[in-house]
């Protein structure tokens, strides 16, 4: 239901709390990270993801009255001058509307593989944020709700992966940081295993039973050792010259 926002002015504490949030590190320690751009705050807010607090670029608030009437209440609503404002984006067209948004809790994974549903998606240490974030929205659209990334991969609160996710990102169930060397043969006790490779393996098909996808890096690919506790090995053939597809490309194939 629609209501009037009385836009609050942020303390100095908040602010520099908000900005020490682009650093990995200070993002875990308080559970919190930003999501920045109207899609992105959107798709939170349509999600189960916890909202700490809206942030809007008081320069641009009336571009924002409409959407702002729709924020459910006990969400704080948080103006900034533009000067605050660019101390935290990291847009250069900034569009003016941001959230903080909470760390979901992470998720038991010994449950997951036993009570789950649907496949999930396996990443080994995909470093760069972007692929990564459109790994996450490919994801979504082919109704995957689970990616389980190796340590070694980009962080996905990383304000990258959240804006290149376009929203999707509060939709999934991320579990960071697990040792794949120690994880797979569990995995493979409850999923179709199904490894990637850039020059061998079978043409990617449909799987009946439940399946776990695992792609490596653009640049490294899978470790021998992963792809030796490969159910089935996919390779997806291409008739032109170029050395490889991107990471996104070689997944929504896949997906």
């Amino acid at each position: 239901m629609a209501h009037e926002i009385t836009l609050r002015s942020p303390l100095r504490s908040q602010l520099k709390l908000w900005k020490k949030l682009y650093q990995a590190k200070y993002r875990h320690q308080e559970g919190l990270f930003l999501a920045e751009g109207y899609k992105v705050v959107q798709g939170l807010l349509n999600s189960k993801w916890k909202t700490g607090a809206i942030l809007v670029m008081e320069k641009k608030s009336s571009d924002w009255h409409a959407f702002l009437s729709t924020i459910p209440q006990g969400i704080d609503v948080y103006g900034l001058s533009e000067r605050e404002w660019d101390t935290l984006s990291q847009d250069k067209e900034p569009e003016g509307v941001m959230a903080v948004v909470a760390m979901p809790a992470r998720a038991d994974i010994d449950a997951l593989l036993v009570h789950g549903s649907g496949h999930i998606l396996l990443l080994y240490r995909i470093g760069n944020p972007n692929n990564l974030g459109a790994v996450v929205r490919a994801a979504h659209w082919f109704g995957i709700e689970t990616i389980i990334l190796s340590s070694g991969s980009a962080d996905f609160t990383n304000p990258k992966v959240v804006r290149s996710a376009m929203g999707t990102l509060f939709h999934m169930r991320m579990i960071q940081d697990v040792n794949f060397a120690e994880t797979l043969p569990i995995i493979k006790e409850h999923f179709f295993l199904v490894g990637s490779h850039i020059k061998k393996g079978i043409m990617p098909h449909a799987c009946k039973q439940r399946t776990a996808l695992l792609l490596g890096s653009e640049s490294h690919g899978l470790p021998e050792a992963l792809i030796r506790l490969a159910d089935e090995l996919w390779h997806i053939p291409g008739a032109g010259r170029a050395d490889s597809l991107s990471l996104p490309q070689a997944a929504t194939i896949m997906m």
